[in-house]
C-alpha cells in the first residue's frame, strides 16, 4: 500500500517491477494559493536588498514561487535579485528548477536535505554567512517546519515564510477510504509512506471516521516504510513506529528495499506477536 499522489503510477510500476502487488491510492492533492500575498511579500523585500538568504525547499514549490513572481516581474529582474543573497538549495530538486533558468546557487544541502542539515550547512559554509542577524526568506511546501523555524529564530535570524502552494485531501477520498480499511482489517501488511503529508492526512481521514486507534494498532502489526528523516519524524510524533527507512531518501529505494527486507520484517513481528 502506498499513498502517492503526483507520482502514482510512477510508484505502482516502481512496485510490480519488484513482485509486488501495486495498490497505490492517492491521498494528497496540490492547491496553489491563489493571489499569494506571501510570495509578492518576499519579491518586494527580495528586490529591496532586505534579504541575506533565500532557502527553497522543494522542487515543485520553486517553480510555482518562481511562476507567480514572473506573473509581475522579468525573469532577469529575478535573478538578478537572487544573485546577490545566499539562495540555498534543498538537495536535488530545488537546485535542479533553479538551473534551469539560472539562479546561481551558494549552497546544496546534503542528504538525507532534512531542515538538521540545511541548519548545519548554514552555519557551517565557507560564504563568511552568518545566521545571528540575517534576514532569511524560507520557501515552504504545504505545512511550516516549525522546529526549524524556530531554530532559525533561536540563532538570532529574522525568519520570513514564503508559503506557494498547500495541500488537502483528494475531492473524492473513496480510495482513501478503501485504504484505510484496508489497513483496519489486516488485508494490507505493508504500507510505503514517501512523504509527511500522506501521514497527516491518512490519520485526519482516520479519525473523521473514527478509526484512528484502529489503525494505529493496525500499523503495528504490518511493516511500515518511510522514505527518510522528515517523513519518518512525522510517523514518530503520530505514534507510529518506523520499520524501514532506505539510505538514500528516494523513491525508487524506498520501494527497492521495502521488496527486500519487509517479508523478514513481517514474519518477525508475527512471530513476536505469537510468542
Amino acid at each position: 500500500m502506498a499513498f502517492e499522489s503526483r507520482r502514482a503510477k510512477e510508484m505502482a510500476s516502481l512496485i510490480a517491477s519488484y513482485g509486488g502487488v501495486p495498490i497505490v491510492t492517492p491521498s494528497m492533492r496540490e492547491i496553489p494559493l491563489d493571489e499569494n500575498p506571501a510570495a509578492f511579500a518576499f519579491a518586494e523585500k527580495l528586490f529591496a536588498g532586505e534579504l541575506d538568504a533565500v532557502i527553497f525547499t522543494t522542487g515543485v514549490g520553486t517553480r510555482a514561487l518562481l511562476e507567480v513572481l514572473e506573473g509581475r516581474h522579468p525573469r532577469e529582474e529575478i535573478v538578478r535579485a537572487l544573485s546577490k543573497t545566499i539562495v540555498v538549495a534543498r538537495g536535488p530538486k530545488p537546485s535542479k528548477a533553479l538551473r534551469e533558468i539560472q539562479i546561481p546557487i551558494a549552497i546544496v544541502v546534503p542528504e538525507p536535505n532534512t531542515w538538521h542539515e540545511i541548519l548545519k550547512a548554514l552555519e557551517e559554509n565557507s560564504r563568511g554567512f552568518k545566521l545571528e542577524g540575517s534576514r532569511v526568506a524560507v520557501q515552504e511546501y504545504g505545512v511550516s517546519n516549525e522546529a526549524f523555524l524556530g531554530q532559525l529564530r533561536a540563532r538570532r535570524a529574522e525568519v520570513l515564510r514564503v508559503p506557494v502552494y498547500r495541500w488537502a485531501l483528494p475531492e473524492d477520498t473513496g480510495q482513501l477510504r478503501g485504504a484505510l480499511e484496508a489497513i483496519v482489517g489486516g488485508r494490507t501488511r505493508g504500507v510505503l509512506f514517501s512523504n509527511a503529508v500522506q501521514v497527516d492526512h491518512l490519520l485526519r481521514l482516520a479519525s473523521e471516521q473514527g478509526l484512528k486507534q484502529r489503525l494505529l494498532e493496525a500499523l503495528r502489526n504490518a511493516v511500515v516504510c518511510s522514505v527518510g528523516p522528515t517523513c519518518s519524524e512525522a510517523l514518530a510524533a503520530s505514534g507510529i513506529f518506523v520499520d524501514l527507512e532506505p539510505e538514500h531518501g528516494k523513491m525508487g529505494a524506498l520501494v527497492r528495499e521495502a521488496a527486500g527486507k519487509a517479508p523478514a520484517l513481517l514474519r518477525q513481528k508475527t512471530e513476536t506477536r505469537i510468542a
